[in-house]
């Protein structure tokens, strides 16, 4: 079966609330995947705790959630890639992530080896 560009961002997008589930203990709110030439770009809404966002009302405070929730990520960053592998067939050549602490929205990035958007446009 011929996997179309919208079902591999839909598994991506379970895949990482699992992970989150698992990993961190909770989920986000609403998670969206896009394929985008050698990206795979997802976006993580409602991740910050009330508590959290209490904390981001100083520098300090806002500089420590980030490099906390940073330091997490990191830490499962080699099954996020495996994730990513597993459902596009792509090794990550490199990984970004950020959170606005004003939104509540994480952005990770994936840098594939190769072009995935034209692969699955052939």
């Amino acid at each position: 079966m011929n996997k179309t560009k919208g079902y591999i961002e839909a598994e991506i997008s379970k895949a990482i609330t699992q992970w989150e589930k698992d990993f961190l203990g909770r989920g986000s709110v609403s998670v969206k995947t896009d394929i985008l030439r050698d990206m795979v770009i997802v976006v993580l809404r409602g991740i910050l705790t009330p508590a959290e966002y209490a904390v981001c009302e100083t520098k300090e405070g806002i500089l420590s959630v980030k490099r906390l929730r940073s330091d997490l990520v990191e830490s499962g960053e080699e099954t996020l890639k495996q994730i990513i592998l597993t459902f596009t067939g792509e090794y990550v050549k490199s990984f970004y992530t950020d959170i606005s602490t004003r939104t509540g929205e994480r952005v990770m990035v994936f840098k594939l080896q190769n072009d995935l958007e034209k692969k699955l446009k052939n």
